[in-house]
């Protein structure tokens, strides 16, 4: 018999940013396979008997292809064993939730989608910027621009409201550029936010014109954000990287938080 399989959006980096029910289906899991922006503290709320498996990927090195990774949620799942796939993020932003989906349902295994917080809001909103705002920005879209390989309609893309840009730091040059020469004028507001919602939170603000020069000595992964609403920073940036903030419980005895049926 089958087991199932959880694909569990993790969030952008601060534990607690983890669902409720995404937390319950973590304790409950026979097996892990996690990715490498994943919190590590979300990892020690899996059972101490639950198999770990890294499955991360960084932009020069894959520890394993996506159709292995298929193949071993159908493997796991097929020894009848309860899988959480977990995701940093949102499974279904930009992190291959579907066609990790389709391989299940082709090998007829049941699955269930647990949407996490995506960093295209969480990571500006952590650094005081709202991707809207009345009367400043009523739309914004997001864009992976980690290629920047002519994927990218730059004619396409609006010139009012915000543009969210992820995995696209090492690029943030041409993104400037391109963004210019396609109708944004050099002052629009930009902004580079590095490793959002967790400790090592660093931002730095400024136009199309300089931003790139301004963040050249930001780490990844970092999350670029560009239009009017980033000017509401120095009012609304509320996150202190060292400051004092609620903190993941991990006893789960104590804190019930989601009744499983079935």
């Amino acid at each position: 018999m089958n087991g199932i399989v959880y694909l569990v959006g993790g969030g952008p980096g601060d534990p607690g940013l983890i669902t409720v029910k995404g937390l319950a289906c973590l304790r409950r899991a026979d097996v892990v396979l996690y990715d490498r922006l994943v919190a590590p503290e979300l990892l020690d709320e899996a059972p101490p008997t639950a198999e770990l498996v890294d499955v991360g990927k960084e932009p020069t090195r894959h520890r394993r292809s996506q159709e292995e990774i298929n193949a071993l949620l159908v493997e796991k799942a097929q020894e009848g064993k309860t899988v959480v796939r977990l995701k940093g993020g949102d499974p279904f932003v930009f992190g291959r939730g579907g066609e990790e989906c389709l391989a299940l349902a082709g090998a007829g295994i049941p699955f269930e989608v647990v949407p996490g917080v995506t960093s295209a809001i969480a990571v500006p909103a952590y650094a005081g910027i709202p991707v809207t705002h009345r009367e400043v920005a009523n739309s914004f879209t997001v864009i992976t621009a980690h290629l920047c390989d002519g994927s990218i309609d730059w004619g396409s893309l609006p010139r009012t409201g915000t543009l969210v840009f992820l995995m696209g730091a090492k690029h943030l040059p041409e993104i400037a550029t391109q963004l210019v020469a396609h109708g944004h004028t050099p002052d629009t507001p930009a902004a580079v936010i590095q490793r959002g919602t967790t400790a090592a939170q660093k931002v730095v603000s400024g136009t199309l014109a300089d931003i790139a020069e301004r963040a050249a000595g930001l780490q990844l992964p970092a999350t670029i954000v560009v239009g009017e609403v980033v000017r509401l920073r120095p009012a609304l940036d509320w996150f202190a990287p060292d400051g004092p903030h609620l903190t993941l419980v991990t006893n789960p005895e104590a804190l019930p938080l989601y009744a499983m049926e079935g």
